[in-house]
């Protein structure tokens, strides 16, 4: 869907305070599945959790976001997404070794250009629903950087600014 715009990028890079923003100006806005998915859980078992098993985390991941997919299919004007199938398929294909983003990442395409948050140390924090550290996060950016890529996704790497700013200029860079 063309108007489906992805924000990626490394964990606690500002994504989520960014969307937040976005939605303050009146786009419509879906949350990073990850951070759904894991409070779910906590409230839970917990077996899905990305700490307790990667695979059923991202294969919940992956489903979460074709549903979002779906939900969002007919709404008009612009729709920032926190993650996408892409991040889904990236973190299945890395929790099983099975190829995932060939299928899921050729069918199922967002807006041409996707924004990533870059790694940011000094904003970067841990939670209970983010255990893992910078390095991790790191190695993550990494591997959806190169994913994108080789989706041929035109990915534009978020300057380290304000928010406002961030927002500003990632609709100066939209075009249908």
């Amino acid at each position: 869907m063309e108007n489906f715009v992805v924000i990626s990028g490394c964990s606690g890079g500002g994504k989520s305070t960014l969307l937040d923003e976005l939605a303050q100006r009146g786009h419509a806005i879906v949350p990073e599945p990850g951070r759904r998915i894991v409070a779910e859980e906590m409230k839970g078992d917990g077996s899905a959790l990305p700490w307790v098993d990667l695979g059923a985390f991202a294969e919940r991941a992956v489903a979460m976001a074709l549903a979002d997919r779906e939900a969002m299919r007919n709404t008009p004007g612009w729709v920032f997404f926190d993650r996408s199938l892409v991040d889904a398929a990236a973190a299945l294909e890395h929790a099983s070794g099975a190829p995932a983003l060939c299928g899921l990442g050729t069918v199922h395409r967002y807006h041409q250009r996707v924004f990533l948050t870059p790694p940011w140390p000094e904003i970067y924090r841990q939670d209970e629903e983010r255990q893992h550290g910078l390095e991790t996060a790191i190695a993550e950016y990494d591997r959806l950087l190169t994913a994108y890529k080789a989706l041929g996704y035109d990915v534009v790497i978020l300057p380290r600014i304000a928010v406002e700013d961030r927002a500003t200029f990632i609709l100066s860079q939209l075009t249908l």
